[in-house]
């Protein structure tokens, strides 16, 4: 009955899949091995690997110019020579999708840049992410690759870590550099904020190759569930699928006999 229903969902994400996050038990799927693009989703797996390193996360990191995008050429607000500390730094990274503070904390890591990507492809082994392959920290390269099978258990590895479900659901954040006024930065994903949802965890990214994405861990209609949406073109129609999906649910739900 869940299936036939499922068919009646219209959505624009050429990849979706919706699970119960305890036991696993698929809700909704669709192209879920299709290898594609992940943009910052990828800075999930940056941040469990910055936080299982054990770094010093009052330990200030300076912005170089070895953190200035050249693939695709995005901008920054923090500039170069600006000091924050680690923990700052994943706060943007993780609410804000801040490619800037992702690189830093790609470059600081012990070994640079190279021994944090071989760091990110060892932990999607452990994690039996197969079909998953990272060439940097921000997502920035189409060469960061997954599938939506494969998301799901990288979002249920990263809300194992309270420091994760705590950055990615702040509605917004400021900081003070040493020299300069405060920065004011909101999280990427608007539903954070909507008291309808109940969100855990979440990660938007973005790239042309990539199209819109977002992964959430959100409790819908008393069930914890993990959904993973890839590659949706209209700037707002990742949102409007999570909430075409939460309907959905919350429909299902309430068509189920008491007892």
């Amino acid at each position: 009955m869940f299936a036939a229903r499922a068919r009646h969902l219209d959505l624009k994400s050429s990849s979706v899949l919706v699970v119960e996050q305890d036991g696993g038990k698929l809700l909704y799927a669709k192209n879920t091995q299709a290898v594609v693009p992940i943009a910052s989703i990828t800075k999930l797996m940056t941040a469990m690997v910055v936080l299982d390193a054990q770094l010093a996360l009052n330990e200030p990191v300076r912005i170089s110019e070895d953190d200035i995008d050249d693939i695709k050429g995005t901008r920054s607000r923090l500039r170069i020579g600006t000091e924050l500390t680690r923990s700052d730094l994943l706060r943007l990274a993780l609410m804000s999708s801040e490619n800037r503070a992702a690189a830093a904390l790609t470059r600081a890591y012990p070994g640079g840049s190279a021994a944090f990507v071989r760091a990110m492809n060892q932990k999607a082994v452990e994690l039996g992410m197969w079909r998953t392959r990272f060439v940097d920290g921000t997502g920035l390269s189409s060469d960061n690759v997954s599938t939506a099978r494969d998301l799901v258990k990288m979002v249920n590895a990263a809300f194992r870590y309270p420091l994760v479900r705590s950055y990615t659901t702040d509605t917004d954040h400021a900081i003070q550099p040493a020299k300069g006024r405060a920065l004011q930065y909101r999280n990427s994903n608007g539903l954070v904020k909507n008291p309808s949802w109940h969100i855990g965890l979440s990660k938007t990214g973005y790239i042309s190759e990539a199209g819109r994405c977002l992964v959430m861990q959100a409790e819908i209609a008393d069930i914890p569930v993990v959904i993973v949406l890839l590659d949706s073109w209209g700037k707002k129609t990742r949102i409007g699928d999570a909430n075409r999906i939460k309907k959905w649910l919350e429909s299902h739900s309430a068509r189920q006999p008491a007892g």
